[in-house]
């Protein structure tokens, strides 16, 4: 078996059903696809028995323990070669398998990554949140699907050997989520394994459908990040404490406009900088009008994420022994 791909699922059987769908179309086959069902009260097995005949698809059910333990669990049933990991709410693009099988023999590093995007059916909120997490002009390099050396795969869309994955212990199991797939990731190249990002090997990521969920999704992004910079201080940029900056920065503004009404032209012009920008990428004035809103609740919400969790301190027990305390 070349690939495995490992789903772990809650309370999702819709976004199942669309996301098997889309494996069916794959011009590669030698895939198995390996669902984790982890404690979902509105379980998707009706859906999985519906692809049984056109999929090689494992089945399992266990009690809810988050993500990171639901793919550990998925690996320890898994037979490929590499194991790939998305989530649930991801669609697959038929030539993916295809793409990294060929980008895997010319050049077969031990862990990839490949870039998340909206698909043309996606509604304005979607897209507009699909803007906010990979334009420049709001997250820098970082997820904007760019060419990155030492890429740091996501577990959205990332694929590692599987005999590495052992090595290393697969996902840490912390109480902190989301993030450890980023520290997983980090490790992968702090034990000098090889990974690179795949341009093309991207997939649709439907991601969040209110801005509430947005919110809450980059607000422990931001704390997370926070915490992984202290446990290994190298992997810090300076450019994560931009949305620190521009949360205080903005709020800082807007009470001295006040009494200088033309500092409030700073946010403004940032804001026509995002609209335009997005009209461009998007071709739709509604989602650029909505990219605006989502630019703003994406930093604010990863900017308090960040600030709240210098203020807790080491809430999760890891600062000193890290995440891999065995090792």
């Amino acid at each position: 078996m070349r690939f495995s791909l490992i789903v772990p699922v809650f309370n999702r059987p819709d976004e199942i059903k669309e996301l098997l769908e889309s494996l069916t179309r794959q011009t590669f086959t030698d895939f198995e696809i390996i669902i984790v069902e982890d404690g979902s009260e509105l379980d998707c097995r009706s859906v999985i028995d519906k692809y049984q005949d056109r999929l090689d698809i494992k089945y399992f059910y266990k009690k809810n323990e988050r993500p990171a333990i639901a793919r550990n669990y998925g690996v320890e049933r898994a037979q490929g070669e590499y194991v790939v990991f998305v989530d649930s709410d991801v669609i697959v693009p038929e030539l993916y398998f295809e793409t990294v099988d060929r980008e895997l023999r010319k050049d077969p590093v031990d862990a990839y990554g490949g870039p998340d995007a909206a698909a043309p059916d996606f509604n304005n909120l979607q897209k507009a949140i699909n803007y906010s997490m990979t334009a420049f002009l709001t997250s820098g390099k970082i997820r904007s699907g760019q060419k990155i050396d030492r890429y740091y795969p996501r577990s959205f869309n990332m694929g590692v050997k599987r005999q590495v994955f052992n090595e290393i212990g697969g996902f840490p199991v912390t109480r902190m989520w989301p993030g450890e797939d980023m520290v997983f990731a980090i490790e992968i190249i702090r034990r000098g394994y090889r990974t690179k990002l795949i341009p093309d090997a991207f997939v649709y990521h439907k991601r969040r459908n209110t801005l509430k969920s947005f919110f809450r999704q980059v607000f422990r992004f931001g704390k997370t990040r926070y915490i992984i910079s202290r446990v290994y201080p190298e992997t810090f940029k300076i450019f994560y404490l931009f949305p620190s900056a521009f949360t205080i920065g903005t709020i800082g503004l807007l009470a001295m406009s006040m009494w200088q009404w033309w500092l409030s032209l700073f946010i403004v012009a940032y804001a026509l900088l995002v609209g335009v920008d997005s009209i461009i990428k998007n071709k739709s004035l509604p989602v650029a009008g909505l990219s605006i809103i989502t630019a703003f609740v994406q930093h604010f919400g990863y900017g308090l994420g960040f600030i709240i969790a210098i203020f807790e301190g080491d809430r999760y027990g890891v600062f000193e022994k890290g995440f891999y305390p065995k090792q």
